[in-house]
């Protein structure tokens, strides 16, 4: 079975789907503040959290919703638009599940996907769409050299899907 990179080397279609298991620690979220310098308490104060109504401290929804960048980095995936739903919270230390389906390319290479996140339980915690602009011609001729040199930058454990998701996000 092909890589995510080896794929988007070869050329993305319509239907194309990936997935992505992660499970984000407490210091994931701590550095996520300090880099997003977003310390909102409800993410690092439990006693806060709590007064929300949280079990706990949860993790930052665009942290929950980086997995879509994490794919659309390793397909090559230039972002012109993204979308974001945040239907759940993330708790440090809880597994979460990124379902990727590429929906749409137009001849110049232009692409949408749509995207649902869910916990272990099968929760949606994040529903998504995007819209961007696939690796071109002499983009995928440098994926494929890169994958060549060994590709150091393609550090993600991506999974392929072979099987249909059990979702899609529709719009009215």
């Amino acid at each position: 079975m092909k890589s995510p990179r080896e794929r988007a080397a070869d050329g993305l279609q319509v239907g194309d789907r990936f997935t992505i298991v992660r499970c984000f620690t407490e210091d994931d979220i701590r550095q996520f503040a300090q880099i997003s310098r977003d310390y909102n308490p409800v993410h690092c104060d439990a006693r806060y959290a709590q007064l929300r109504r949280f079990k706990a401290p949860i993790a930052h929804g665009l942290l929950t919703a980086s997995l879509v960048t994490e794919i659309g980095g390793q397909i090559g995936w230039l972002a012109t638009g993204m979308s974001f739903q945040f239907k759940h919270p993330v708790y440090a230390g809880e597994q979460i599940t990124c379902h990727w389906l590429v929906t749409d390319i137009d001849e110049r290479g232009r692409a949408k996907a749509e995207v649902m996140i869910f916990n272990a339980e099968g929760v949606t915690v994040v529903e998504a769409t995007t819209s961007g602009v696939l690796p071109g011609t002499e983009e995928r001729e440098r994926l494929k050299q890169m994958l060549a040199e060994g590709d150091p930058n393609q550090g993600a454990v991506v999974i392929n899907d072979a099987q249909p998701a059990p979702w899609r996000i529709t719009t009215p």
